[in-house]
């Protein structure tokens, strides 16, 4: 891993099956410089690997897809 990937891990309201769980996966691999995104709907976290993306923009394409972000940490 290059030292320019960063994690975050969010926390997502509003997820209740794997349809959203898959919904928030797709939604967050679709920002460019995301390498990887971990869902999982039963603990409502995601945890993302990527390059040159800001957290704000995750937010975004979770917000979007029609959940709520209610914490977006780096790690």
């Amino acid at each position: 891993m290059s030292e320019t990937n960063k994690t975050y891990v969010m926390k997502i309201e509003g997820m209740m099956c794997g349809h959203c769980q898959a919904r928030v996966k797709s939604a967050l691999e679709a920002v460019e410089g995301v390498k990887s995104a971990d869902v999982d709907h039963t603990k409502g976290t995601a945890v993302v690997v990527c390059d040159g993306v800001k957290g704000e923009a995750l937010v975004s394409a979770v917000t979007s897809a029609g959940y709520k972000v209610i914490s977006t940490d780096e790690k």
